[in-house]
């Protein structure tokens, strides 16, 4: 069921002009896999779904799984997501162990693949400018307002890491992000001063509702911790279709990945 090949041009190819040369990264889309309706490519043909949480045949997603590898240099460390802050290490995730919990992952070794899946959820991965740490997070806006992305550059730092670069890749933008005040609450919590309010926009015509920022609120929450140096920001799942997974858009679809690995 494997098929053709993945092809480069069904991959997201990172613009991070800071990423080490002895890293690699990617994100995938919904191109170029084997899974059927409602979670194929939205243009007639097979799609990347890389979830195996989200009721699509369990066959067609381990193809997919499978066309993906030929880009890596290992398995990726898949791991339970559960929208916390817990960070995990990727060389301790494997098919033969227990399936670990956390909301991130960071390697220090060559070909262990840090991994995050994701569907409207911000990914964001890590790279110590020296390329001796790398880390990926997964950030809901639960696990954003919770602290995940500072607990993975902790967790770097604390594994050797010096200064940090990351890359933000596709997730739900803020002309479609529609959340409650419980979310402006909780980032007014988190971030001190009001530039946590101004990543919030009224929603017209829905009283109680704002669309939610989550690319410049990251931004916000990784200045904190010290990382300046953040790049993407600018894929919007939701608002394309025919390239992105969306739970907000579609409900029942497919997830996709964003990865990032020493060489």
């Amino acid at each position: 069921m494997t098929g053709k090949a993945l092809a480069g041009a069904d991959l997201v190819w990172p613009d991070w002009p800071d990423l080490p040369a002895s890293l690699g990264a990617l994100a995938t889309s919904r191109d170029g896999g084997v899974s059927a309706a409602p979670y194929d490519d939205g243009k007639g043909g097979g799609g990347l779904n890389l979830g195996l949480h989200v009721n699509d045949d369990p066959v067609a997603v381990r193809a997919n799984r499978e066309r993906l590898q030929a880009w890596l240099p290992g398995r990726p460390a898949w791991i339970a997501q559960v929208h916390g802050a817990d960070v995990v290490d990727a060389a301790a995730v494997g098919p033969d162990r227990p399936v670990c919990t956390g909301d991130a992952s960071l390697a220090t070794a060559p070909g262990v693949v840090c991994a995050i899946l994701t569907a409207d959820c911000l990914p964001v991965l890590f790279a110590d400018l020296d390329g001796k740490v790398v880390g990926a997070a997964h950030a809901g806006w639960r696990g954003l307002a919770g602290g995940v992305l500072g607990a993975t550059v902790k967790a770097m730092r604390a594994a050797g890491a010096g200064e940090i670069t990351a890359w933000m890749g596709p997730a739900i933008g803020p002309d479609a992000f529609e959340v409650g005040q419980d979310v402006v609450d909780a980032f007014v919590a988190a971030i001190e001063g009001d530039a946590a309010r101004a990543c919030f926009r009224d929603y017209p015509g829905r009283p109680g509702k704002y669309l939610a920022d989550m690319f410049t609120l990251a931004r916000l929450m990784l200045a904190r911790d010290g990382v300046e140096r953040v790049h993407g920001g600018g894929l919007c799942t939701a608002s394309a279709p025919e390239r992105f997974y969306s739970y907000r858009r579609d409900g029942v679809t497919g997830r996709q990945a964003s990865l990032i690995w020493i060489k």
